[in-house]
């Protein structure tokens, strides 16, 4: 108990941001050193059910030595099932609840909005019933007859020593009339689990008697030297003009002038009262994300918040960014020797090599020998200084509970809707984004399953009063209002502005309980005339299309709305352009290829001054991959007809950067930005009947959305060369066309709108209420004790195939490792494997089966992970590829001997890499990716 205090205290002083403590002080009359006691003493009565027959009763020789003292108490064995009645953290509350009421007047209302930190020290706050059953067996907490004296005079004494030595006796009578806002019962929760695992970890804190010859204080000192855990960051608000700042931060080239709307970004987060929630709206390319992290530097240092964290859609996209954050935490302005701990989010972090490398940089968390100097004590006495701060992948903060709690992290979103995920230990997934500023990435990504989850963490994080920066290029009005509402709450100010607007590009701000603030900064001078036409759906039409298109050379982009389309498309490319001329980009790469083939991508067409543009014409033919997060800038567009606000990113590919003056140094053919819009069965006239998608983009994204689609791209599809869409002028107006109300349809297509609308609402109303079963509830009011506040949840919530799918609204998704199978039956890495940034050979290492894979063996294997497609999430297909798939279970891959294959399923290819699985042949190639055909012969 006295280290858990101890540690508690360090925390709150050395670690805890200063929003964070800020937000605890506030609502006790002592402030600070009231925040500061309150925390400390809870941590020191956290264990304080311990002392009680049904926990002190499971080890004899101890139970025997506290009965020789008059504390009764019957045997474990006697004391049956009921014993699971008392875990220690509700029979810590109670008497928590029974002290304060009978030592100090309290009334029985206010008790458990302070005891439940106690109650729910171990992950879960108890719920009312388990109280009240509790209270029904107080044989539990105190045996009966003359033991009972004895025992409640025990808890009394260590109740009453702790509120002395903690300094809580004289001001537990102010805090009777407090009401604590249930934020700040979860923080105090999650403080003392924090103190709680720190101080029983035997590293830290040897056990007796291995610590016995240090006093307290040197046991204390030595332990927390051995953590060694980062300070939070201490922004300062930065003084420098908007020009000056991303000159600073971001390295801009010389002469380079910020975009206008990072520039109204950075103005209005100066402007707003307090920090809040800013969307920022903005076409792809202007720079968006340095808008964030430079408005994020700004809300820190107004906030008192100790990190960031920025939140991305995919593993991909946060593996992307991940770099970027170093880059800018290396030119934040620092004191010397200053600390800050990263992390990267989410379930193959350790497979990237940024990321590995800070990990081999962090030693073993243990006590250390205070006579000895640590190496920065030592860099620090002989003068030396760092240029910039040390980054740190902290050993102490990994895990799938304690990794979100580093100062900075990059990671998939789904590390956010966590937080609003009723599950084991939520309480440290609030204190971890309660710290920070929150940056969500590409907003318009999200469904309205995740969506539901969000807008509930938006609430939450109101309340905490998080900064946040919300970026996208593309957001319908309706959704934009309700992200205003769920952050300010539903009694902010006059919302209609948010939806009447439609100027672009667009800034919204708000702060909780206020009233927002809309601002519309010039576009930059960046414009792009884009020609849509129609292409019919066929290979052949596009082929001859193409070879017109790209007779004088040219980079053109084909997206498809599903890999089998992307495949079936690239072979017919392939027949008519050859192999060369053609590259494929989709999700059903293993991921070391998926790696590869974005550095590709960006290689060969990313910004004219870094790419190697291939000579002479060539053909990207690619997934919805090619909508995010990728500075990839093509000459010409095909895509299947989707989404528009989609559409519009997919936009953002073509004529990305300025290629000689007027793009003079393009094809001259391909000078215009043109988008053959194809994958729908289109009448020769809107009047004559209605356009039919192909199948695949229906099962992928509604007919309703895509036939609102398809009308408001009309006037443009018709109006000729006169009709472009000129960007980033009509994104706006598309985006509001196609997500209103206003019916924009033709009336010959009203009927198979209306229908088509029925069931997309039905499929968006499954999909809430199918997210409000484990979503967490609301913020509750001032003195309203957590009790059961992840009541009926989903137990512990981690980024593993079943963690993502509850905040996700999909089936059950499939990860492999793939392997290779010799003829001879030895199993071997992917062959085409290229070596490592070491120059260590990676392809076709040898995997024994007897033994457990060398570290770098088993990594390289493990870098092979591939989700399967949607063929193996329908149950029964499901539950035989993983009966067919156990058939390839080798025990001494299993254990800790073998962390990067242990609990993997492996799919070995054979020598031409193909293989069967559940009823499907399955083709694998570097250049194609995964290709699923239904197994004729089964």
């Amino acid at each position: 108990m006295e280290d858990s205090a101890a540690v508690a205290g360090l925390l709150w002083d050395q670690w805890l941001p200063t929003g964070v403590r800020k937000l605890v002080a506030e609502v006790l009359p002592g402030g600070e050193a009231d925040a500061r006691a309150l925390a400390v003493w809870l941590a020191g009565v956290h264990d304080i059910g311990k002392a009680t027959p049904a926990f002190a009763c499971q080890v004899d020789q101890l139970a025997d030595a506290m009965r020789d003292h008059g504390l009764d108490m019957r045997s474990a064995e006697a004391m049956g099932p009921d014993r699971r009645l008392a875990p220690h953290g509700l029979a810590g509350q109670v008497l928590l609840e029974e002290w304060l009421e009978e030592r100090h007047g309290w009334p029985p209302g206010r008790t458990g909005q302070f005891t439940v930190v106690v109650g729910g020290h171990h992950g879960v706050p108890p719920e009312n019933g388990q109280i009240k059953a509790l209270y029904e067996h107080e044989e539990l907490l105190r045996t009966p007859g003359a033991g009972s004296r004895v025992w409640r005079q025990a808890q009394t004494e260590l109740l009453d020593a702790c509120a002395h030595r903690y300094g809580v006796e004289g001001r537990l009578g102010a805090w009777r009339t407090v009401k604590l806002p249930q934020p700040v019962q979860v923080l105090l929760t999650a403080l003392v689990i924090v103190s709680d695992w720190i101080a029983s970890n035997p590293d830290l804190f040897p056990y007796f008697p291995d610590g016995a010859s240090r006093s307290d204080e040197e046991r204390l000192a030595a332990a927390w030297q051995g953590l060694d855990l980062p300070k939070p960051w201490c922004a300062d608000e930065p003084t420098e003009t908007a020009q000056e700042l991303f000159t600073s931060r971001f390295k801009l080239p010389a002469g380079a002038a910020i975009r206008p709307v990072q520039e109204a970004a950075v103005e209005l987060a100066r402007e707003m009262d307090t920090p809040g929630l800013l969307i920022v709206e903005a076409p792809m390319g202007e720079g968006k994300t340095e808008a964030a992290l430079a408005v994020a530097e700004i809300f820190a240092a107004r906030s008192g918040a100790g990190g960031l964290f920025f939140a991305l859609p995919t593993m991909a996209t946060s593996n992307a960014m991940f770099p970027r954050l170093l880059d800018w935490l290396k030119r934040l302005p620092t004191a010397d020797g200053s600390r800050y701990s990263v992390h990267l989010a989410h379930s193959k972090a350790a497979l990237n090599e940024h990321f590995v490398g800070l990990m081999a940089r962090s030693g073993r968390v243990a006590a250390v020998d205070l006579d000895a100097s640590s190496e920065r004590q030592r860099r620090q006495r002989d003068g030396r200084q760092q240029a910039d701060a040390e980054l740190v992948a902290h050993t102490w903060l990994r895990g799938r509970k304690k990794a979100m709690l580093a100062s900075f992290v990059a990671g998939t979103i789904d590390q956010l809707l966590f937080a609003g995920l009723k599950s084991r230990h939520l309480a440290l997934r609030h204190l971890a984004v309660a710290g920070k500023v929150v940056v969500i990435d590409e907003a318009h990504a999200y469904d309205t399953y995740m969506s539901t989850y969000l807008d509930r963490v938006l609430a939450w994080l109101g309340a905490y009063r998080v900064p946040v920066v919300v970026l996208s290029a593309t957001l319908p009005a309706a959704r934009r209002r309700e992200l205003v509402e769920a952050y300010a709450g539903r009694t902010a100010g006059d919302t209609a502005e948010i939806a009447e607007t439609d100027a672009y590009p667009l800034l919204t701000a708000v702060t909780p309980g206020g009233a927002p603030v809309v601002r519309a900064p010039e576009a930059s001078a960046r414009a792009t005339d884009v020609r849509i036409e129609r292409l019919a759906d066929d290979l052949d039409a596009l082929a001859d299309r193409l070879e017109s298109e790209l007779g004088g050379g040219g980079c053109a982009l084909v997206v498809r709305n599903t890999v089998a389309r992307v495949l079936e498309t690239a072979r017919a490319l392939r027949n008519r352009f050859g192999d060369d001329r053609i590259t494929v980009a989709h999700s059903c790469f293993v991921d070391v290829d998926r790696a590869a083939k974005d550095k590709e991508l960006l290689e060969r067409f990313g910004p004219p001054e870094k790419a190697n543009r291939p000579v002479g014409r060539h053909i990207v033919v690619a997934s919805q991959v090619a909508e995010q997060s990728l500075d990839v800038d093509f000459d010409l567009l095909v895509s299947d007809l989707c989404p528009v606000d989609l559409l519009l990113q997919r936009m953002g590919r073509l004529h990305r950067h300025r290629r000689g003056e007027n793009q003079s140094a393009r094809p001259e053919r391909l000078r215009t930005a043109r988008c053959l819009l194809t994958g729908v069965d289109w009448p020769d006239r809107a009047e004559e009947g209605v356009p039919e998608p192909v199948r695949g983009s229906v099962a992928v994204y509604g007919l309703y959305p895509l036939l609102r689609s398809a009308a408001v791209l009309l006037p443009h599809l018709d109006g000729g060369p006169e009709r472009p869409v000129r960007l980033p002028t009509d994104i706006s107006t598309l985006v509001q066309g196609a997500y209103g109300q206003e019916p924009v349809v033709p009336e010959q297509w009203a009927d198979a709108l209306k229908e088509a609308r029925e069931r997309f609402d039905e499929h968006r109303e499954g999909q809430a209420e199918r997210a409000s079963v484990f979503r967490l509830g609301d913020v509750g009011r001032p003195g309203r004790p957590l009790f059961g506040w992840v009541t009926a949840g989903v137990g512990d919530a981690d980024d593993s195939r079943a963690g993502r799918a509850q905040v996700r609204d999909g089936r059950e998704s499939l990860e492999v490792v793939v392997v290779q199978r010799r003829a001879d039956g030895s199993l071997v890495t992917l062959p085409w494997l290229e070596a490592d940034h070491k120059g260590r050979t990676r392809g076709a290492i040898e995997l024994p089966q007897d033994q457990p894979p060398p570290p770098f063996a088993g990594r390289t294997a493990a870098s092979c992970g591939l989700r399967l497609p949607l063929q193996f999430s329908y149950a029964e297909t499901l539950d035989r590829a993983i009966e067919e798939l156990e058939q390839l279970y080798l025990p001494a891959w299993q254990g800790k001997d073998s962390p990067w294959l242990s609990d993997q399923l492996i799919l070995a290819l054979d020598e031409n890499c193909q293989t069967r699985l559940a009823g499907y042949l399955l083709r694998y190639s570097r250049f194609d990716g995964l290709e699923v055909i239904r197994d004729r012969c089964d």
